[in-house]
């Protein structure tokens, strides 16, 4: 069935998983596929200024599909080698399109997220939850290893020991403790998680859509680049931006002590 359900309102796409059923698992044929597609219509989009995942029903997603792991059907038929070809072709590039979304993603995480949904949460670059959340990578509680790209992901967001400590004991951690190790920034009724999630967004939406997209693009590649590198790269896009419309309404805007009207000129 369709896993994904997008509603694109006053220049917010909100992505919901909408897989309820069997907590919004991943991995069934074509998951890839409607992950790029709609990645790719946000992209080329340029009304479109955030977005938000979240899930359907009581969960965030619960990963892989664990039936279909012990039928050995879908992505998980077949030899080592056709496994891991299935990975590559369906499951990895539902995390590609997410990572080369290039404008602000906001997790509003309702419930479990758990393993490559986990590392879908860990893919944005906001997150909140709600008090129902948890989260964790149980990949060996399973007999596998994180095959999602969860090990360079999940270090970055709360450090290299804490990490470690997840993918090593299959531990899942409460909303609570998601906030303590900064995974997420915030944690809210499960009532008022989407309303929050949409404030949030609403925020970001307001500011100059080029500019903000040249600034996510900044913090994705400051991460493999050099001081000097990242420094180069900065002034190159922000001469960009001087000469940009919306960057004259915001010097205005400013000056004359109103708010500013940006078009993404």
């Amino acid at each position: 069935m369709p896993l994904l359900n997008v509603i694109i309102d006053n220049h917010v796409a909100t992505l919901t998983l909408d897989r309820s059923e069997s907590m919004n698992a991943l991995g069934l044929a074509g998951d890839g596929d409607a992950f790029v597609e709609a990645c790719d219509a946000i992209n080329a989009d340029a009304d479109v200024r955030c977005a938000i995942l979240t899930g359907a029903g009581r969960a965030f997603s619960a990963g892989g599909d664990i039936k279909a792991m012990q039928q050995r059907t879908g992505n998980f038929a077949g030899s080592p080698v056709e496994i891991a070809d299935g990975y590559r072709t369906n499951i990895h590039r539902i995390l590609r399109a997410l990572h080369n979304l290039r404008v602000p993603l906001i997790a509003a995480i309702n419930g479990p997220a758990i393993g490559l949904g986990g590392d879908l949460a860990c893919l944005a670059d906001m997150r909140i939850a709600s008090t129902q959340a948890k989260f964790g990578v149980t990949f060996l509680k399973l007999g596998l290893v994180p095959g999602d790209g969860g090990t360079w992901l999940l270090p970055r967001v709360i450090g290299e020991a804490r990490a470690a400590e997840l993918f090593f004991t299959g531990e899942v951690i409460d909303a609570g403790t998601m906030q303590d190790w900064g995974f997420v920034s915030r944690v809210v009724a499960p009532n008022a998680l989407i309303d929050e999630a949409q404030a949030l967004a609403s925020k970001v939406a307001a500011m100059p859509p080029a500019a903000l997209r040249q600034t996510k693009m900044l913090l994705r590649q400051g991460r493999g680049l050099s001081y000097d590198g990242a420094l180069e790269l900065a002034a190159n896009t922000q001469g960009l931006m001087h000469h940009t419309v919306d960057h004259a309404e915001g010097v205005a805007a400013l000056i004359e002590k109103r708010s500013p009207n940006f078009t993404g000129e």
